[in-house]
């Protein structure tokens, strides 16, 4: 399958302007929109096998954390998906941490400027004691947000498994990242509203791939 060529910044075709069509057509639009997300995650399989295999190799020690980073959208989606792990999965809440530019405040509001921080990522791993058996997973749909970049770089200085996530192709959230993963939906039928719940079925998958690994008594809570 051809890779999407189109980037998270692309106008939609008129044909799909939602303001010209009907109201059932409009939603007909935007469901089928969402299945671009499956085939981007097909195209990625191997990057997202290899990152599943390499983060089952540093969280079955049983002392790793599995760590989200991220800015906007992209942070409320890894937080989503981050404390559901516990009821979902069994996975010890300690081990899962999130690293979110502007901090906790962020998630319920705008903090303009706060994903700009190349300092304010690194001062946050730092704050985090990240280590060489974390797991720290990167989100960025445009792949340039230098939170993000700076959190994935300073984990990685420090010897964590980084595995950076983002839209665009040949993003700095890939290049600065140990395994770079791109998910190449192009853009939106509502252009610079860009829905990450394909980030959801990726990560999701991704844990489905490390949780098969894990022992009985962490893999899932009875």
């Amino acid at each position: 399958m051809a890779e999407n060529d189109e980037t998270t910044e692309s106008f939609p075709d008129p044909s799909r302007w939602l303001d010209h069509a009907s109201d059932a057509d409009a939603l007909a639009i935007m469901a089928d929109d969402q299945s671009g997300a499956i085939a981007a995650i097909r195209h990625a399989m191997p990057e997202i096998e290899a990152a599943a295999m390499a983060a089952f190799n540093r969280l079955h020690s049983g002392s790793g954390r599995l760590i989200y980073a991220g800015a906007g959208t992209s942070i409320r989606i890894g937080v989503q998906d981050g404390v559901e792990l516990t009821p979902t999965f069994g996975w010890p809440r300690d081990r899962t941490g999130f690293l979110i530019a502007g901090g906790p405040d962020a998630l319920m509001r705008s903090v303009e400027g706060a994903e700009d921080s190349a300092d304010a990522g690194m001062d946050a791993v730092k704050a985090a004691l990240v280590k060489a058996d974390d797991v720290v997973i990167g989100l960025a749909a445009s792949g340039s947000t230098p939170f993000t970049c700076a959190v994935l770089s300073e984990a990685r200085k420090r010897g964590a498994l980084s595995i950076g996530i983002a839209n665009n192709p040949d993003g700095r959230v890939q290049a600065v990242a140990e395994i770079g993963i791109t998910l190449a939906t192009g853009g939106e039928v509502v252009h610079h509203l860009v829905n990450l719940h394909f980030l959801v079925l990726v990560l999701r998958h991704l844990l489905e791939q490390v949780k098969m690994q894990l022992p009985t008594s962490l893999s899932i809570m009875e």
